[in-house]
């Protein structure tokens, strides 16, 4: 009997915007850079293998960001994948300055933001952006100036949609008025669920949330543990069943496990093909 080879399309469906039908468990390409996202990583043809192992194993929705080296992972991308698959919508964000590694600053000044969604447009080969979001907000520039650009780059044909990172719910409405916005970008995860209510306002509205940093676990992973007990329970790797967890907690959720490894990647996607119950999903929920 041939094995069945599990696929990101086993995660199931969400249409970003819509429009814009992804298998729900995606990849992202902050990992195939150097030490603190910074420059060249070690192995850059590996990283290449990355990206073409994902697609092959059904991933469609990819997430990157100019500030990913800055644009290593846009070239990585582009070199890998280009001429694209029909499918394959890609994420990029504009609005982070990279001043070293480990140095971020946000920047959203309107020039700023449409240099930035010009350069993601060439590094990535693309005449427009799938899902273009604003990495962070600029305090020091007003919302409407920031969202207001972005959104007559919209109206050019340059951004088909867009989206917002690490933001409230406030700010995500009061951006909302300015333009649609389909897509948010958070940190959450197992462990760390800060922006649970923002999650709960994206699934109200059929807002794509899409959580950074997703396999942190802190220490539910412990040996003897919540999540090591069920990982067990599931002959999966802690790591796998974060990920399901993630999935089983809302259709909205789409992770984006990054790796720079072919090993994990595949261990990561093979997670789209683990149904949680209800009883191990609440034990999960209630751990933290």
């Amino acid at each position: 009997m041939v094995e069945q080879t599990i696929t990101a399309a086993s995660a199931g469906t969400f249409k970003i915007g819509g429009d814009l039908p992804v298998n729900r468990l995606g990849y992202g390409t902050m990992q195939l850079t150097g030490p603190g996202v910074w420059g060249d990583p070690k192995n850059p043809d590996e990283a290449v293998h990355v990206l073409q192992t994902a697609v092959d194993l059904g991933v469609n929705f990819i997430d990157t960001a100019d500030a990913y080296g800055p644009y290593i992972a846009n070239d990585f991308v582009k070199k890998a994948l280009h001429p694209y698959p029909s499918d394959l919508v890609i994420a990029t964000k504009v609005g982070n300055t990279r001043q070293g590694p480990d140095r971020w600053i946000p920047v959203g000044r309107p020039e700023y933001l449409r240099q930035q969604v010009e350069m993601n447009l060439r590094t990535l080969g693309q005449d427009s952006i799938d899902l273009l979001q604003l990495h962070r907000i600029d305090p020091k520039v007003p919302l409407a100036d920031q969202i207001g650009e972005l959104a007559l780059m919209k109206l050019e044909g340059k951004i088909r949609h867009i989206g917002l990172s690490q933001v409230s719910v406030g700010e995500l409405q009061a951006a909302n008025e300015i333009t649609p916005i389909v897509s948010v970008q958070n940190l959450y995860n197992l462990a760390k669920r800060d922006s649970e209510m923002v999650l709960n306002y994206c699934e109200k509205e059929k807002i794509a949330f899409i959580p950074w940093f997703p396999l942190a676990t802190g220490q539910l992973a412990k040996e003897g543990g919540p999540l090591d007990k069920i990982a067990k329970k599931y002959n999966a790797k802690p790591a796998q069943i974060a990920l399901a967890w993630l999935l089983k907690r809302s259709p909205v959720v789409l992770p984006i496990p990054g790796t720079s490894s072919v090993a994990h990647v595949k261990e990561n996607i093979t997670a789209a093909g683990i149904t949680l119950s209800d009883e191990d999903f609440k034990i999960l929920s209630q751990a933290v």
